[in-house]
């Protein structure tokens, strides 16, 4: 990987990439593949997909604290692919209830695709965002922070421009992370209840998950 440092623009495409890609990978597909599974009835894809929307909905999270800057967004851009990718294997259940599907049918087989290619995605998201982590601390390096503050500031423009027309109120950038802190501690709450209660019972089965 270039030295952020010394190639800016490179770095810059890089970044924007990575967002891009993300909009494929982790939102375009998966949405897909969550209509196409709900019309043909197929349950462990569902699961699956219900599973994923939780654990990648810490994403949007990072969006919303980077929107002000805050250090705990560059951290979760770390940390949300990771946790997507172990959330997509994790579970003896539905790997097991995957793997006897058709294989060469088109919807078995479009799923095992995306879920092979937004795994090895996030491994590379997450080792591009950790060239970030140093932001967290307030270091002024604009070439290495800027391009990941640049699609949460995009993102922010539209939904203020929606919030003010829908409630004709203002959502700046406080109040975004204001929600995203919010957002945040009800998912560490919800990730704690799993951890202590229902994983020590049930184990790596999703179930009704």
């Amino acid at each position: 990987m270039p030295d952020p440092f010394s190639s800016p623009l490179l770095y810059r495409s890089a970044v924007w990439l990575d967002v891009r890609l993300g909009l494929l990978f982790a939102v375009g597909v998966p949405l897909v593949l969550l209509v196409w599974a709900t019309l043909q009835r197929q349950g462990a894809m569902l699961r699956l997909l219900g599973i994923y929307w939780k654990v990648s909905s810490l994403l949007l999270i990072a969006l919303l604290l980077l929107t002000d800057r805050r250090p705990a967004g560059y951290l979760l851009l770390v940390l949300a692919p990771l946790l997507i990718a172990g959330a997509l294997w994790f579970w003896v259940d539905l790997n097991e209830e995957l793997a006897d599907l058709p294989p060469w049918r088109a919807l078995p087989l479009t799923l095992r695709i995306w879920r092979w290619g937004v795994t090895l995605f996030c491994l590379l998201s997450a080792v591009l965002a950790t060239t970030a982590l140093a932001c967290m601390g307030g270091v002024d390096k604009l070439s290495l922070c800027r391009p990941w503050l640049e699609a949460p500031a995009g993102l922010h423009g539209i939904v203020a421009a929606v919030f003010g027309f829908i409630f004709g109120a203002t959502w700046n950038p406080p109040v975004a992370a204001f929600v995203g802190y919010l957002a945040l501690a009800g998912w560490v709450v919800g990730l704690l209840q799993w951890v202590l209660v229902r994983l020590p019972r049930a184990g790596r089965v999703a179930g009704e998950f």
